[in-house]
């Protein structure tokens, strides 16, 4: 397959195009300063513009972009940016798919879409949130219609926490665990959805590569565990303890927004139509996961 790549130079990027060379598959990388090298073509998503040629001869064009939910602050101008930072490049991809007859597109999205569950499983039948980032999920997949109208077969990856041996939660976090500083958040009892880089970029793998596999799928690990379980696997395997306590009112003072959404809601979301579609998870579980990222 010719697969172009939006985001290519991100955590989840940078692991995928390698992937998808070592499987034979040829890939474009769509930058927005000036290319510098053969694989790469221009665009501009503030200006609706595709270099000439961009899109030609793709068979697939996958879309990562998007600035960090965590990276900053929520501020009124930075819920903007992530708003502009997905819908803005998400809907210009779509559109010119549809147009150029490209019949497969992937799409990112996030286990934010889903309002607060407990310890409910959820499928990809489950409702929608209310909150920021589950309008913001809404919304980033709803910029896709375009190409599924034009006749795409189109893929929405809701993801849960991307663990890698380095940069993204696990970058944030193990510093803390190492000096001792590890702490659950909140009761600990809402449910993480993770998932390692190893197997996101197989699943978006996969997924280009699939005749069926279709609309919103969860690109969520089989085993979500809580966040004190998270937190007590986290510490056993760097051998460290971890016996802080954030409570809710101190994340919500230090982080805002941010905590109630991203950080203290539960999502015990499972990839249930990866799993009837044929994919097997490399890593199945947290203990698995972790040795794999932190042992390398």
């Amino acid at each position: 397959m010719r697969v172009v790549i939006a985001g290519s130079s991100g955590l989840i990027g940078s692991a995928l195009v390698p992937r998808l060379r070592e499987a034979g598959h040829e890939v474009v990388r769509l930058v927005r300063r000036t290319p510098q090298a053969p694989d790469e073509r221009g665009w501009d998503p503030a200006a609706g513009h595709l270099a000439p040629g961009a899109l030609e001869g793709a068979d697939a064009v996958v879309n990562l972009n998007g600035v960090g939910v965590g990276d900053k602050r929520w501020t009124g101008a930075y819920k903007q940016q992530l708003r502009d930072s997905r819908l803005i490049p998400t809907d210009v991809l779509a559109r010119a798919v549809a147009d150029q007859g490209i019949p497969v597109m992937v799409s990112a999205s996030g286990v934010d879409y889903y309002a607060d569950a407990g310890s409910m499983p959820i499928d990809e039948s489950a409702r929608a949130g209310t909150g920021f980032l589950s309008g913001l999920c809404r919304d980033w997949e709803r910029a896709t219609e375009p190409a599924a109208s034009g006749g795409a077969r189109v893929v929405t990856l809701r993801s849960g926490l991307v663990l890698s041996p380095s940069g993204g939660v696990m970058g944030q976090i193990t510093p803390l665990f190492r000096f001792g500083l590890g702490a659950r958040l909140g009761s600990g009892d809402q449910y993480w959805p993770w998932i390692t880089l190893d197997d996101e970029v197989g699943l978006i793998a996969h997924a280009l590569e699939s005749a069926t596999l279709d609309g919103p799928v969860n690109a969520t690990g089989p085993e979500p565990v809580t966040n004190a379980e998270f937190t007590r696997q986290v510490a056993a395997h760097m051998r460290r303890p971890a016996p802080w306590f954030a409570p809710p009112f101190a994340l919500r003072i230090a982080l805002g927004e941010f905590a109630d959404e991203a950080l203290l809601t539960s999502k015990r979301a499972l990839p249930v139509k990866l799993e009837q579609d044929g994919y097997v998870f490399r890593h199945q579980t947290l203990g698995e996961a972790l040795h794999a990222v932190l042992d390398g």
